[in-house]
């Protein structure tokens, strides 16, 4: 075992390591909400019209714009 000091300090993300967690949490959220509500253009490459959104999102099987 460590002592109580050395094992606390051995727990601490760097602030690096906090930053890169987050942009990591930032980016797969970004990636699942596309999924979810985007039919079309998830990198935003134009403009965000309509015709890129899902009519309805609830459950497996949702129905999708023709």
């Amino acid at each position: 075992m460590c002592e109580r000091e050395e094992c606390d300090k051995a727990k601490r993300l760097s602030p690096e390591e906090l930053r890169l967690i987050d942009s990591w949490w930032r980016a797969a959220n970004y990636l699942s909400v596309g999924q979810i509500y985007l039919l079309d253009n998830p990198l935003l490459r134009e403009s965000l019209e309509l015709k890129h959104v899902k009519r309805a999102c609830w459950g497996i099987g949702a129905p999708r714009r023709a």
